[in-house]
């Protein structure tokens, strides 16, 4: 079962799409998510989870404080579900219901004209290098001067070739998954909370 791990809505269920997804384990979560609160990084966050499937990233975000999230799925059903999640998460939490675009990725990431301060990347295994290349070449223009980008990726996927306006900052293998995170190039250190660590 996907759940809210923590915050205002932890322990929340989720409901996930039936075929098609692959949810972000709970222990991944946690540990991303724990990492994430240790920087500063989610109160007040202007947040994007791109592929979202059910929704778990951005909402997970939403309960630990972020101000707002979009989920950006194209299947319809998933979207739907999102939907679904958005709306009992906000009740949870009693504040701001996370918006969902039901269109492609790169389609949203060409005509959306908000300022994010997270982004989650989390696309099939199967989505090609190329694709998510492309991509991560778009995604810049959508982001504020210290955002910190997320990507999701299978441990057998090479490391994500990245745009000259972003720059690896750490990655973390949590069994079959890696986690690349991204920030802007010249950007500076992220806040960090006494005791913090990568």
């Amino acid at each position: 079962m996907t759940r809210i791990i923590s915050g205002a809505a932890g322990s929340l269920p989720l409901a996930t799409p039936a075929h098609g997804t692959r949810p972000t384990s709970d222990r991944v979560r946690e540990a991303l998510f724990s990492s994430l609160e240790a920087e500063g990084l989610l109160s007040g966050a202007h947040v994007a989870d791109l592929y979202a499937g059910s929704g778990a990233l951005g909402l997970e975000a939403l309960s630990r404080g972020a101000h707002s999230a979009v989920l950006v799925e194209s299947s319809r059903s998933a979207a739907q579900i999102c939907r679904r999640n958005a709306a009992a998460v906000a009740d949870a939490i009693a504040g701001p219901r996370a918006t969902v675009a039901a269109i492609p990725v790169r389609r949203w990431l060409g005509q959306s004209s908000g300022t994010f301060d997270l982004v989650f990347l989390d696309p099939p295994y199967a989505l090609a290098e190329t694709e998510l290349a492309a991509d991560l070449r778009a995604l810049p223009r959508l982001l504020s001067s210290e955002a910190s980008v997320v990507v999701e990726r299978s441990s057998r996927s090479p490391e994500p070739e990245l745009p000259e306006s972003l720059t690896l900052r750490r990655s973390k293998r949590y069994g079959e998954t890696v986690l690349w995170i991204l920030e802007r190039t010249g950007a500076a250190e992220p806040r960090r909370t006494a005791g913090s660590e990568d």
